[in-house]
C-alpha cells in the first residue's frame, strides 16, 4: 500500500501557545492531548481495537469532550492531515507575481524538505511515523487518506488554477493539477518508505532534494517524447 502525502504533529504545530489567551491555550492543550493519547494506543493496540471510551479514560476527560474535538473516530487520526488538503491551492493563490504555478509548488515542498516537515513526508520523528504506519494497515484510513489527497486536494488545486487561467481552460487546469500534486505524492511517498525503512531524515535530506528538483523539472518541461516506440 502507498504511503500517503501530508502528516502534521497535530494542532500545536507552528503554533506559539503562550501568546494566546488562558482559556484558549487550554483548548488547544485539550486537544493535543487527546490527540496524542489515541495515536499511542492506535499503535500499541491497532485503530479498531481501540475505543474512544477508552480513549477519553486515558486522556482524562469525558468521552463527549473527545467527540467536540473529533467528530468521529477516524478524525482522531487523519485530522492533522486532512489540515494540508487546500495547502497547493493556497501557494498557487499567494505566490508571488511573476511566480509560475510549478515554481511556486517546487520552492515549497523544498523549503518543507529542508525544514524536515512531516508534510514532505521527510520526518522520522516517532509520532509521525507512528502515523504512517497506523493508515498503512488500516483500511479505511488508507481509503480516507487516498480519497482526500487524491480527489478533493485535486481539486481544490484545479479549481484554483483555473481562477488563475487568463484563458480559463478547465481541461489544461485540471491536468496540471493532476501532474503537480502527482509529483508531491509520489515524492512524498517515496520519503515515507525511506523513513519507514530507518533512514534517518537528516542523511536522506540530499538525495530527496535532487529527487523534488528532478520532478518539479519534469512536470514544469512535459514528457515531450518520454518512451516514443522506435521509428
Amino acid at each position: 500500500m502507498a504511503a500517503h502525502p501530508v502528516f502534521d504533529l497535530g494542532p500545536d504545530r507552528d503554533l506559539d501557545l503562550d501568546a494566546l489567551p488562558l482559556r484558549e491555550r487550554k483548548k488547544i492543550q485539550t486537544g493535543i492531548r487527546i490527540w496524542r493519547t489515541a495515536i499511542g494506543l492506535f499503535a500499541a493496540r491497532d485503530f479498531d481495537q481501540v475505543s474512544v471510551a477508552e480513549i477519553a479514560a486515558a486522556a482524562e476527560v469525558s468521552k463527549m469532550t473527545v467527540f467536540n474535538y473529533f467528530p468521529t473516530k477516524e478524525d482522531l487520526v487523519m485530522s492533522p492531515m486532512e489540515q494540508h488538503l487546500d495547502e497547493p491551492a493556497r501557494v498557487v493563490r499567494e505566490r508571488a507575481p511573476g511566480t509560475s504555478a510549478v515554481t511556486a509548488l517546487r520552492e515549497q515542498f523544498i523549503a518543507a524538505l529542508q525544514q524536515l516537515d512531516p508534510a514532505s513526508g521527510l520526518s522520522d520523528d516517532p509520532v509521525v511515523l507512528d502515523v504512517v504506519r497506523l493508515i498503512h494497515r488500516t483500511p479505511a484510513l488508507a481509503t480516507r487518506a487516498t480519497a482526500g489527497f487524491g480527489r478533493v486536494a485535486q481539486e481544490h488545486l484545479a479549481a484554483e488554477l483555473l481562477v488563475q487561467d487568463p484563458t480559463h481552460d478547465e481541461l489544461t487546469a485540471q491536468v496540471a493539477a493532476a501532474q503537480l500534486l502527482g509529483a508531491r505524492l509520489t515524492l512524498t511517498s517515496d520519503n515515507q518508505r525511506r523513513m519507514l525503512a530507518g533512514e534517518r531524515a537528516a542523511d536522506a535530506l540530499p538525495g530527496a532534494l535532487d529527487r523534488a528538483r528532478r520532478a518539479f523539472d519534469l512536470v514544469e518541461r512535459g514528457l515531450g517524447d518520454y518512451c516514443a516506440a522506435p521509428a
